[in-house]
């Protein structure tokens, strides 16, 4: 096997090389969206505010500032947003310190990753706070070199930019990055910006599956067979 070029992994014999990985999180890495999808309303209901149907659709695919902007505009005039973004943390954060459970085979899948030299990070729309504790209490934290939050960039997935600093962080390039999403707006975004997508199935997005499926380069049913992952990236390259 040639020697792999610094800073990359060769995967086996005729394949190409994976340079980084970016993993979402919640739906992704985390078991998750459940809290998620009722946090806005719980919030409001603690505040004595009934929220429209389907508030924790709407702001699904918004970051923690964007979605308190559309909270503030809508239902809280008189808060600040920094004030509703700590408010829905403090409603989701038990669940993530105390409960939220890793997907099936993702420690495993991790480590191999790992254990091969590609370099990772993970890029959430969640609040650091929350996701840094569940990952650092199933023990999960060091397999990342960096966390990238929407929030910190200034704008959620439907726009590129934080997968373009996970990029930069890592010093690798889109065609050679990998990004591993649940979501169909996420996946476009990043396919759109020239990274190679994974789409990984999670129950919240089931409705999706056909497009996702259709936009990712590979599809996984879940996080847990690395060595088959490798083979599909290696199939891919030999295609070429």
């Amino acid at each position: 096997m040639a020697a792999a070029e610094p800073g990359r992994t060769n995967l086996q014999d005729g394949a190409s090389v994976i340079a980084g990985a970016i993993f979402d999180v919640d739906g992704t890495i985390l078991d998750t969206l459940s809290i998620w999808d009722q946090a806005p309303e719980r919030y409001l209901k603690s505040m004595g505010i009934e929220a429209e149907d389907g508030l924790g659709q709407t702001l699904f695919s918004m970051s923690m500032q964007e979605g308190a902007a559309f909270l503030r505009e809508l239902y809280l005039p008189d808060l600040e947003e920094e004030a509703i973004i700590a408010g829905i943390n403090r409603t989701v954060e038990d669940f993530y310190f105390d409960q939220a459970p890793l997907k099936d085979g993702v420690e495993q899948f991790l480590k191999e990753m790992k254990q091969t030299g590609v370099k990772m990070v993970a890029a959430t729309s969640s609040d650091r706070r929350v996701v840094e504790g569940a990952l650092r209490r199933l023990k999960v934290m060091g397999f990342f070199e960096r966390i990238f939050t929407s929030t910190e960039i200034g704008v959620g997935k439907r726009k590129p930019d934080i997968y373009l600093a996970a990029a930069a962080c890592m010093g690798t390039l889109p065609a050679e990055t990998w990004v591993f999403e649940d979501a169909l707006y996420a996946l476009q975004t990043a396919k759109k910006a020239g990274f190679r997508t994974v789409g990984v199935f999670d129950a919240y997005s089931a409705e999706d599956q056909e497009k996702i499926k259709e936009i990712s380069d590979i599809y996984l049913k879940k996080l847990a067979d690395f060595d088959g992952f490798l083979k599909k990236v290696s199939r891919m390259s030999c295609s070429r």
